[in-house]
């Protein structure tokens, strides 16, 4: 079977519903797709007929609603297709009733307070702009997941009520703008993801990444990514075998897997796909987290997802890649040739401006975890300080607006390299800028502060719901001004709106100390740790924004303070638990091994010669022993400290006393433990140190 063939074979996409259903049944389909608009239930038997015969055709016996609660992960609950005849057979069913709706138990999900834990009742409930596929003989059915009540217990739902809300106000802009003839817009996606593999085995002997996802303990390597040799550098067989089985699966599945290549830190990696539409691309990149755990495993791997796997390397973060597309095929945040004078562009641009300037917070927010924490702003990532990078010739543009002057269209310079065999090419206007949070890519923009294992939900809800916002702020200054006097009223507004939030745009190197003094100047946001930034969720102005807009109530919104505040405790008190284990069962014990057989070797000096003092045996064991006596007391100390947050009643002040106090008590029990490793016997370390995992794959 070619590429081509291949190619979501196991998807029940547009081709094979127009082969499978009858025109009047499909063309309703397109309309619900299309329009945002209801589907009668006899329309939805007959592609629920339709969906069942394909999938059994494929070899699926059993059905999912797959949904996205709001642990971070999907879920799914399986039924098979059977149904007793009363004469001792089967016959294979699926009713219309069984596609639109399933009832999982609400009450065992994170809810933060909608759910008791007697409330059980919940609906997933069909999404059809999101095709069903077949995985594992199993017909999966993107669906969203609701409470009893109709709250959203979800990260799909309040993602389609923000492409809603962006939809509606784009839209009531446009067609102001003149542009009659477009009646819908959409956002795209195209999330990249950075990974790391390992061995299977190295993994199951590390407590640490079996249940934390990073290593809490680990000297650092003689060597690591500073001789740059792994960027973009060949595959090693056993990968590339990984990544061609990985691709073929992701293909089968409609994933449009594009681009893959070896990342800056030993044993990481980074696959990219073209862009989809923004909840296609989010249950797309769930999938892609799925495959690759699944693949690797076949493959003698483990994938890693965790933002920080290992110290003093990079870490693994993900990249979207955001732009709006009208229902006429137009890219509104593509410039064309003369940007300067693209009017309709120059709108959607200073709209996206103002929305990250005021709901920088909210974006910070968006991408905040306890993994996250240990890449923002560690010169790895971007900052935590959220600006836009627009790069010379778009900063240009806007500042011949602000002061009425005329800009002078940047003409394309011919890349030079002396070497008169290598073809000519133009270069592109602007360099690009890898310290941005948000950068300007040339017709998208590219969001880079997402953690690695983050789902892209939460980020395009915001970004969504606040361009929306934005939108239809310039949408109120321009709506009463008649068509004769509508140009230059666009041109004020822009002016007006590039003053108001030129502060955001930041071209130049977001790693060093002198943007953070000048982003405190400007008055930006700089919230350092998650449980810094968790309580902006609950600030008057971003609940205004997201009850306005219908994307949450504020009940959800609570609920979803909660649920963060409280995962962010949960991790942290998973790793320091995990930390006293590996510290009290494995390093302490192997450490006393250690000294005991210093203590052999000099005694077997001295029985040699009196002269042989063992000197080197009597200064490690006199290293050792001290290393063992801080370890054991720093640990107590830990074990005391969580006590003391497990005790504190107020969930903020437990994560700031977790953030501040309990990953600083783990921090000093490493530094000691990894000074001792450094000079332990290879035999004796208990784990797979990270020379074993990251240079042997």
């Amino acid at each position: 079977m070619t590429v081509v063939e291949n190619y979501g074979s196991l998807v029940f996409n547009d081709r094979v519903m127009k082969n499978k259903l009858p025109k009047d049944v499909y063309k309703a389909l397109r309309k619900t797709i299309d329009n945002n608009t209801h589907l009668d239930l006899e329309i939805a038997n007959a592609v629920a007929v339709a969906m069942k015969e394909w999938a059994v055709d494929h070899g699926a016996t059993h059905y999912t609603h797959w949904f996205q609660p709001m642990t971070g992960t999907t879920a799914e609950k399986h039924d098979s297709f059977i149904s007793p005849t009363g004469e001792g057979e089967v016959m294979m069913e699926f009713s219309g009733k069984e596609l639109v709706k399933g009832e999982p138990d609400a009450s065992s999900f994170p809810s933060g307070g909608i759910r008791a834990t007697f409330e059980a009742r919940g609906y997933t409930a069909w999404d059809p702009t999101s095709p069903a596929f077949i995985k594992d003989k199993t017909l999966y059915i993107p669906t969203a997941f609701c409470s009893y009540s109709g709250e959203a217990l979800d990260k799909k739902t309040p993602l389609l009520r923000s492409m809603q809300a962006l939809n509606q106000s784009a839209v009531r802009v446009l067609q102001k703008l003149g542009q009659k003839d477009v009646t819908g817009i959409t956002t795209t996606v195209g999330p990249e993801q950075e990974y790391f593999l390992i061995d299977k085995e190295d993994y199951k002997k590390r407590m640490d990444l079996i249940f934390t996802g990073r290593t809490l303990l680990g000297a650092r390597p003689p060597k690591g990514q500073e001789m740059e040799d792994h960027y973009f550098g060949s595959l090693k067989p056993r990968v590339a075998a990984f990544m061609h089985d990985l691709d073929d699966e992701l293909w089968k599945l409609g994933v449009p897997a594009k681009t893959k290549h070896n990342e800056v830190a030993p044993c990481q990696h980074e696959l990219a796909p073209v862009f989809d539409t923004t909840n296609v691309a989010v249950d797309h990149n769930q999938l892609t987290m799925e495959v690759m755990k699944k693949v690797a495993d076949k493959h003698g791997f483990v994938c890693l997802l965790h933002e920080k796997p290992f110290e003093g390397i990079n870490g693994s973060g993900k990249h979207n890649n955001w732009s709006m597309i009208t229902n006429t095929g137009v890219n509104l945040l593509d410039p064309g040739k003369t940007p300067g004078e693209n009017v309709q562009f120059l709108v959607f641009l200073t709209a996206v401006i103002e929305a990250v300037d005021k709901y920088a917070d909210l974006m910070r927010l968006s991408v905040a975890s306890a993994g996250n924490d240990h890449r923002l702003g560690a010169n790895e990532a971007p900052p935590a300080i959220i600006s836009i990078f627009l790069g010379d010739e778009l900063t240009e543009i806007l500042q011949a607006i602000e002061k009425d002057e005329f800009f002078e269209k940047h003409s394309k310079v011919q890349l030079e390299t002396g070497a008169k065999v290598l073809p000519h090419f133009f270069k592109d206007t602007t360099d690009r800028n890898r310290t941005s949070p948000f950068a300007f890519t040339g017709n998208k923009f590219e969001f880079r502060s997402l953690g690695s294992s983050l789902s892209v939900s939460g980020p395009n809800v915001v970004l969504n719901t606040a361009v929306a916002d934005a939108l239809d702020d310039i949408y109120g200054k321009i709506r009463e001004v008649p068509e004769e006097k509508l140009e230059e009223a666009i041109h004020e507004v822009i002016k007006e709106t590039i003053i108001r939030h030129k502060r955001v745009i930041f071209n130049g190197n977001g790693y060093t100390d002198e943007w953070v003094a000048e982003a405190e100047k400007r008055g930006l946001y700089n919230y350092r740790s998650t449980p810094d930034v968790l309580p902006v969720f609950l600030e008057k102005k971003n609940m205004d924004l997201f009850t306005g807009y219908g994307v949450f109530t504020e009940n959800e919104i609570r609920s979803r303070y909660e649920i963060l505040v409280e995962e962010y405790n949960k991790t942290l008190h998973i790793e320091a638990g995990t930390l006293v284990e590996m510290i009290n069962h494995q390093f302490l014990p192997a450490l006393a091994k250690t000294i005991r057989g210093c203590v052999e070797l000099a005694n077997q000096k001295k029985l040699l010669s009196e002269k042989l003092v063992g000197e080197a045996e009597l200064a490690a064991i006199a290293s050792f022993t001290e290393q063992h006596e801080k370890l054991y007391r720093l640990t107590k100390t830990l074990q005391a400290d969580i006590e003391k947050a497990e005790e504190t009643e107020d969930e903020l002040d437990k994560a700031h006393f977790y953030q501040e106090t309990i990953l600083k008590d783990m921090e000093e029990i490493r530094k000691v433990a990894d000074e001792a490793e450094a000079a332990m016997p290879k035999e004796e370390i208990p784990y797979p140190t990270y020379a074993d995992m990251l240079f042997y794959v």
